[in-house]
């Protein structure tokens, strides 16, 4: 259908690049001289798809067909092709092949992307193209990380001069760019080349104020390099799970562990409004886990630094954040969870046994972001250390342990010890103990669910036995 077309109609941009690195592509770009939008109704109408105008001005119209497969298709961006061409990001983005082409011959490319394709380098077609589109900046990042590339000398000195200019964007544009930084296979790397070129403080201006914020052993870094540490070893634990293995007590891959590996990867692949999942919200509350210790550093008359609440301060400056980011309620209070209750998972760990109330009372608190503070204090004990070795002792061995009888309790036994089926309700309550409907009422009930979790009352006669007794005590 497109090769019969009278107007000449080219394949161009990142599934060009794909192309030439043997790399499957879903997200199909084409541009012709003209009626790009009458063109895609075309396409739709000869592939029984759907179709719709992205851009009516600019003449850009999109198929999408039953596979998830997106066609696009726009009017050239300059007067023509060459133009169009040399008016994109990078060199590699800037090719064309015509869609009658049956040899490499064929390819247009006057910014030379195949010679920067063969060589791995992230090149902007012409000196003012990352400046002229500021999240250029981030996608360069994003290039070189997914295809394993390096930035060249210019690439990485024109990210500087972008970041300031980042937030004259729509701040849910350059949001949709940097989630995509944080779901790449090292989202510690593209932290790192974010910081170098200056476009932390532009993007998370709390984040970049950890920078050099010293901490107390056991610690070995300030704040923000723990932070990138933990990020470090978040995506290695998260390939655990995803191999079915188990952590060892130095963290290494082994068959041992205990954690509810396919559970736990389905609870991460679940859908979050905004197009997002639970692996994404993990890995944002891990960039900002520690945001609050820039706020609450102090030095007690021992020299040992303190942060204290910084849980709490860091869960309010990322609700700020993320609201100022547009993500959406669920995002935020699941992240906003994650960061408050990062520091839980330590303090039962301090205890000799961790009880089934115990156990209720963390996920009463936090829900099933329960699931993703445990799983993060696991990063983040062993970024604490210099080594994954250095965190082999049996503080290691009780948190691992720790965080699998909480799997255990989530998955397994969630009726039991998380949300137990009520023995008594509001009404039964009332009559049993002659009560007015009110908060005592809440109290009472609440009460007994924790006392089924624990394992202390298992029939309706013992809860209402224990609520007669704890409207006594109060009355007494």
């Amino acid at each position: 259908m497109l090769v019969s077309q009278k107007t000449p109609v080219y394949l161009v941009g990142g599934a060009v690049r794909d192309a030439l690195l043997g790399r499957e592509s879903h997200d199909l770009d084409f541009v012709v001289a003209e009626r790009a939008i009458a063109l895609a109704y075309k396409v739709a109408d000869g592939l029984g798809a759907a179709a719709y105008a992205l851009d009516k001005e600019r003449d850009t119209g999109r198929v999408v067909l039953p596979d998830g497969t997106v066609l696009d298709f726009a009017r050239y961006r300059g007067v023509d092709l060459a133009a169009d061409l040399r008016e994109r990001d990078f060199t590699i983005n800037a090719m064309a092949l015509p869609v009658t082409a049956t040899a490499l011959d064929d390819l247009v490319d006057p910014c030379g992307g195949l010679a920067d394709l063969q060589a791995g380098l992230v090149h902007p077609t012409h000196p003012q193209a990352i400046t002229d589109d500021p999240v250029r900046a981030l996608r360069a990042i994003r290039l070189a990380l997914n295809l394993g590339f390096q930035m060249t000398v210019e690439t990485m000195a024109a990210l500087p001069a972008a970041a300031p200019l980042l937030n004259q964007l729509s701040p849910e544009r350059v949001r949709d760019e940097w989630l995509k930084l944080l779901q790449t296979a090292a989202p510690h790397r593209a932290v790192r080349l974010m910081a170098e070129g200056g476009l932390v403080a532009a993007v998370w201006p709390e984040v970049v104020a950890l920078v050099g914020v010293a901490q107390s052993p056991p610690h070995h870094e300030p704040v923000f390099d723990h932070t990138v540490s933990v990020l470090r070893w978040l995506v290695e634990l998260e390939a655990t799970v995803e191999q079915s293995g188990g952590l060892s007590q130095s963290g290494r891959l082994s068959q041992s562990g205990g954690l509810r590996y396919s559970e736990l990867a389905a609870y991460w692949a679940r859908p979050v409004t905004g197009g997002l999942d639970g692996r994404t919200l993990l890995r944002l509350a891990a960039l900002f886990h520690d945001v609050g210790k820039a706020r609450t550093q102090s030095i007690g008359p021992d020299g040992r630094i303190r942060f204290l609440e910084h849980d709490q301060v860091g869960a309010g400056l990322v609700g700020e954040r993320l609201r100022f980011y547009r993500f959406s309620t669920e995002a935020i209070s699941h992240v906003k969870q994650i960061v408050a209750g990062h520091m839980r998972p330590l303090f039962l760990t301090a205890q000799e046994s961790v009880s089934r109330r115990a156990i209720y009372r963390f996920f009463r608190d936090f829900g099933p972001a329960g699931l993703d503070i445990s799983f993060l204090a696991l990063a983040d004990h062993l970024a604490t250390y210099q080594t994954a070795e250095a965190a082999g002792d049996a503080q290691w061995a009780r948190l691992l342990a720790l965080v699998a009888q909480l799997y255990d309790q989530y998955f397994q036994q969630y009726e039991q010890t998380i949300r137990p089926r009520p023995l008594v309700n509001g009404d039964e309550l009332m009559t049993a103990l002659q009560l007015r409907p009110g908060p005592e009422v809440g109290r009472l009930l609440r009460l007994i669910e924790e006392a089924q979790a624990a394992g202390e009352i298992t029939t309706w006669k013992e809860a209402i036995q224990l609520a007669r007794g704890q409207r006594d005590k109060r009355e007494a």
